[in-house]
């Protein structure tokens, strides 16, 4: 009965080891096609509130729209297409702070 036991340890338990370190194989993560990527939200945060922000003269939008060109620009990951993406919300972003600050004022102030 010495052998009946499976979890005895023994010499045959280190034969039948998967977890050897002679065939263990670094990580190589897949490759993935610029179709496969996953979508840059920030980049879409930041268009959409580039936008906002040029239509409707809210600053607060056009800041936040910054921010977000910001976060795409540091998580670039297919640079051809995020670039597009990033220079289109940085040019909302920016057409909106100064329409928004140099801009004439809704209303029309009268001197």
């Amino acid at each position: 009965m010495k052998g009946a036991t499976a979890s005895g340890g023994g010499a045959t338990a280190g034969a039948n080891d998967p977890r050897q370190p002679g065939t263990a194989r670094p990580y190589a993560p897949p490759k993935l096609s610029s179709q496969d990527l996953p979508v840059d939200y920030a980049g879409f945060l930041a268009v959409v509130f580039g936008v906002v922000g040029v239509m409707l003269h809210y600053k607060v939008c056009s800041w936040i729209a910054i921010i977000f060109c910001a976060q795409s620009l540091a998580n670039m990951k297919n640079f051809e297409n995020d670039l597009k993406q990033l220079s289109m919300a940085f040019m909302f972003a920016v057409m909106g702070l100064v329409t928004n600050y140099f801009g004439p004022r809704p209303g029309g102030t009268k001197r």
